[in-house]
Parts: structure tokens; C-alpha cells; sequence
């Protein structure tokens, strides 16, 4: 084994070890695609890739106006589950979850996949019914999912407040086993390293600030960096998409706020799962690192900010307390907020717009981490083929005049 010198180590630490491969090229904007991607997180990066995976297109642009992963899909709480109600729902959480589980393998690439369980508590008598309500669904759909009494939740949970005192009592949680969380960074590297190898030019700090219209078409994308000529635009930019919209011409039922997150100072180990507290809607889990990762509901206000404030901050760590008490100790290392873009029926909007070359991928709320793989891999097949895939039909934007909508805000209970 070859040994260095403190010397040695600190010279490599201060240049930079450049024998390293860059996750991915830094490619040379060119004038003319086949496809112009606009939006560099998750969704943008897993489309490109799977439009070149799947449906052999190669010549495609991933626009980002800031850097890779610097968007919601660093900003996110890292959590992933597909219990969902409906069965349009449930077929498409589960198989974003189905493909999340065989990405490391495809990639090659840690995306540090972590299947801790999803614990949903219930704290009264209709919350049980309702969990049992659901689990019948769900099994109906063919996805995991059970409920469990208060009992197994203290053996899951041991620090959890099991109190009869307790402001919200617990009876016994929703549970699905498969449920977890993967590294936010990890995904968007793997994608765009994956979607790199395949030929796909990633161009970072490429900000569009208008689109070029001939009839109904879309035929070029205006950037800070100049004229993209294009035969085909998908959008996948989160709580910007009624921004791209206005500028191709149409309006989205899409409204965008704040949904805040933060991380504690680094704990030992004392947190086995992801835990939803209904009652509140506060969430916390664990890290690789030791930090508990806490998360609540959307800000009331809509907002483009990226930033926390003190009112969801005081919210959050209260109720994280009253559910763990020993956690008062920790200290808050750092906090921070993601752009959501929320619609009615709290589910996402996929595929065609009234612009004939312009598809989309938004609405997902606080659940677009969760949808990276089908939401990347149903906007390419709509950019390839020019129509939906079977499963994104009963999401697209059309419900919104015919009136059907899937409500999962109604179904699943969701925050968003």
C-alpha cells in the first residue's frame, strides 16, 4: 500500500487532484438541437437521459441557469415513498420508487438508496380508519403497505413520545417498509453523468430569457448565452414553470411557495426511520452523517425565495421536540427552502401544452424528489413521440377544463 506524507496529502488537498474524470462534460453550447431541455435538476437531467437511453436521441441541450443540483433537487428533504391512493397515483410513485431501486446498478454510481421505512403516526380514531382505508387501496394497486399498533411503533421508535399525556397521542403508524431516502446530490450527479456519457450536452449558468414562435411552434430558445434553434422543448423547472409558460404564450393552474427544511448538528445514531407526524406535519429523519433532517408544511405566501424563515423554523423544531424529546439537546446546524410549484389537485402536470412542440413536467408539490425517474422517463417519451405515455394521460394538462383531476391532496392526505 502506497503511503503519503502529511506534506503530500495537504499539497493534493490545496491543488486539486486533477487526474480526477468530471462527473460530466462541460459542454460547448451548439446552435441547433434536437431537443432543448429546459431545467437542469432531477427531472431535466433523468428526461435527457432517458430520451437518449431510450429513444436513441442524442443531439439534446440540458439548460441550467444555475449550477447542477443547485435548484429543489438540493434542496429537498431526500425522502422517498410511493403510498399513494389512486391507482393512476400509486402506478406512478411506485414505479419512480421501482426505478430508483435499480439506479445504482444502471449507473454504476452510489446513489445511497436507503429503504429505512416510512412511518406515517396515527393519533386518533379516524386517522385509523383512514391508514386502513388506504392500505386496502394500496394493496388493490399493487403496492407495499400495512398498518401497525402503537406497540410495534415503540419497538421501531424507542425514543419516540409514547405518552398518554402526549399533546397528539399515538395509536399506531402507516408504514411502508420500502420507504427511505436516497443522497439529493447523488441522483442529480448520476443522471448527469449518465446523460453525458450518452452525448447529451449539459450547459451550466445558461439562463432562457425568451422563446422564438413561428405559428404554433417553438424554433428557438433565447439564453444569456444566445439563440438555441430547436425542433422540440421540454420544461421541467419546478416553481419556475409559470415563468417558461408566460413566456410561450399560455397560463398554468400552478401557484409557487416555499416549502422550508433544515438539519441539526451531526447526532450518533438514534434514528432508524423517516417519521411523518399527521397532527402537525412535521417530518425528521436521520442522515447518513448523523444530522436529523426536519421538514413541515408549505409557507402560506406564495414566494420564488430559497430562503427559511423564523415563524416555520419555531413550528418545525417545537413539534419535531414534542415527538422526541431528547432531541431538544441538539442544536440547528443550518435551514433553508425549495421553490414548490402547487396545483389544485395536488398532482403533477405531464406532457403536452397548448404550444405544439412545448411539453412539460411540473405541479409535483412537495413530491417532485420522489418522481425524478418517472417524471424524467414519461417527459421523454412525450419529446420523442409526440404523445403521452400511458401513464402520464390522466395527468396532463387538459383535466383542468374536462374536471378530472386527481385529488391526491383529498386521497393521501398531503401536505401539498
Amino acid at each position: 500500500m502506497r503511503k503519503y506524507s502529511f506534506a503530500s496529502l495537504m499539497g493534493h488537498a490545496l491543488r486539486g487532484n486533477t487526474r480526477w474524470r468530471t462527473a460530466w462534460r462541460d459542454a460547448t453550447l451548439k446552435r441547433q438541437y434536437d431537443a432543448v431541455i429546459i431545467g437542469g435538476g432531477g427531472h431535466g437531467l433523468a428526461t435527457a437521459y432517458y430520451l437518449a437511453k431510450e429513444h436513441g436521441i442524442t443531439n439534446i441541450a440540458v439548460l441550467e441557469k444555475g449550477w447542477i443540483g443547485g435548484g429543489n433537487t438540493g434542496r429537498n428533504t431526500t425522502n422517498v415513498r410511493s403510498d399513494y391512493m389512486f391507482a393512476e397515483s400509486a402506478a406512478l410513485y411506485d414505479l419512480a420508487l421501482r426505478l430508483y431501486e435499480a439506479l445504482a446498478v444502471e449507473f454504476d454510481f452510489n446513489i445511497m438508496l436507503s429503504q429505512r421505512g416510512w412511518m406515517t403516526l396515527i393519533h386518533n380514531q379516524h386517522q385509523l380508519e383512514s391508514a386502513h382505508h388506504k392500505a386496502n387501496w394500496m394493496a388493490c394497486n399493487g403496492v407495499d403497505g400495512e398498518v401497525i399498533d402503537a406497540a410495534a411503533v415503540q419497538k421501531m421508535l424507542p425514543l419516540l413520545n409514547m405518552s398518554s399525556s402526549a399533546r397528539h397521542p399515538i395509536m399506531g403508524a402507516f408504514l411502508q417498509r420500502r420507504g427511505g431516502t436516497i443522497r439529493h446530490d447523488a441522483v442529480a450527479w448520476g443522471y448527469a453523468r449518465a446523460a453525458s456519457d450518452r452525448g447529451v450536452d449539459i450547459v451550466q449558468h445558461c439562463e432562457v430569457v425568451g422563446l422564438e414562435k413561428r405559428g404554433n411552434r417553438i424554433v428557438a430558445v433565447q439564453t444569456n448565452r444566445g439563440r438555441i434553434e430547436c425542433a422540440t422543448v421540454g420544461v421541467a423547472v419546478a416553481g419556475h414553470s409559470s415563468v417558461i409558460a408566460n413566456m410561450a404564450g399560455f397560463r398554468l393552474p400552478v401557484t409557487s411557495h416555499c416549502l422550508q427544511a433544515m438539519v441539526s448538528e451531526p447526532l450518533r445514531p438514534v434514528l432508524d426511520h423517516v417519521v411523518l407526524s399527521p397532527a402537525t406535519g412535521v417530518y425528521v429523519n436521520q442522515t447518513q452523517k448523523g444530522e436529523l433532517v426536519m421538514g413541515s408544511v408549505l409557507d402560506l405566501y406564495q414566494s420564488y425565495g430559497q430562503r427559511g424563515n423564523f415563524p416555520t423554523i419555531e413550528k418545525t423544531l417545537t413539534a419535531v421536540v414534542e415527538m422526541f424529546p431528547m432531541f431538544a439537546q441538539a442544536r440547528l446546524m443550518r435551514h433553508w427552502a425549495g421553490i414548490v410549484d402547487v396545483v389544485p389537485d395536488s398532482s403533477p402536470i405531464l406532457g403536452p401544452t397548448p404550444i405544439d412542440n412545448l411539453y412539460i413536467n411540473c405541479g409535483w408539490g412537495t413530491g417532485g424528489f420522489k418522481a425524478i425517474p418517472a417524471g424524467g422517463l414519461l417527459l421523454a417519451h412525450a419529446l420523442a413521440t409526440g404523445k403521452q405515455h400511458a401513464l402520464a394521460q390522466p395527468f396532463g394538462l387538459e383535466r383542468f377544463r374536462s374536471n378530472r383531476l386527481v385529488d391526491e391532496g383529498a386521497a393521501a392526505g398531503i401536505a401539498h
